[in-house]
């Protein structure tokens, strides 16, 4: 197995481990945001996974339709939506989260009813310029902006404030992981637009390992420190 297929597997199968754990914390706890953070890391492994199928068993237009749906679209959106209720007043959140909802909407239709030639993409790796129709992979860049503002900026504005009141300092460190899981994609997408093999799936495995990592840091207190129920 290479990197081609073994990367994209890694993130896929941590990412649906990862969205069991927080999705029963969500059953025990409640609470919006964990519900929109388990959604979010389903649609990662969603995209993990037909990466892996693409390395594994070759190009198929459902696989790739899934990949840049939930993948390339969707998937930081969804995770900074979380955030967005976790920290913003109620009414904000629901007002964006409608706006959401009926983007994504589109977002699906756009992917699904496009037309698609595989011979455009880098040899080896899934790519937006399978996608021939106009007007679907300008979708992309609002949604991850959105995505990285609210999932970034809200886990450094929230990690400032563990730090500057020195109360539970676990999610300070949390939240410092958790921002910086979510920059690797955005780097490893970057660096393979420049040409570099496989950067994106590196930027997606360490990306997802260090939101795993961060979110576990952020729900475990240090020493005798107490999580507030």
């Amino acid at each position: 197995m290479t990197l081609r297929t073994l990367l994209p597997l890694l993130s896929f199968i941590l990412s649906f481990v990862f969205a069991y754990l927080v999705l029963r914390r969500y059953a025990r706890r409640r609470g919006i945001h964990l519900l929109l953070w388990g959604i979010g890391l389903i649609f990662y492994g969603i995209g993990g996974f037909s990466e892996f199928y693409y390395g594994a068993f070759g190009w198929h237009p459902l696989i790739f339709r899934l990949w840049y749906l939930f993948g390339a679209v969707l998937v930081a959106a969804w995770l900074g939506q979380g955030t967005v209720y976790l920290l913003a007043r109620r009414r904000v959140a629901h007002t964006l989260m409608v706006i959401l909802v009926l983007g994504s909407l589109y977002a699906v239709y756009k992917v699904f009813t496009a037309q698609l030639d595989p011979s455009l993409m880098i040899e080896g790796e899934l790519s937006g310029h399978a996608i021939v129709t106009p007007g679907v992979r300008v979708l992309t860049p609002f949604f991850n902006l959105y995505g990285l503002v609210t999932l970034v900026g809200g886990a450094v504005y929230s990690s400032f404030l563990f730090w500057r009141k020195r109360v539970l300092l676990h999610r300070a460190v949390g939240n410092v992981l958790i921002a910086a899981g979510a920059l690797m994609p955005a780097f490893g997408g970057f660096f393979s637009r420049l040409g570099i093999p496989y950067a994106l799936y590196v930027g997606e495995f360490l990306g997802v390992v260090l939101l795993f990592a961060g979110f576990l840091r952020a729900t475990t207190p240090m020493g005798s420190q107490a999580e507030p129920s």
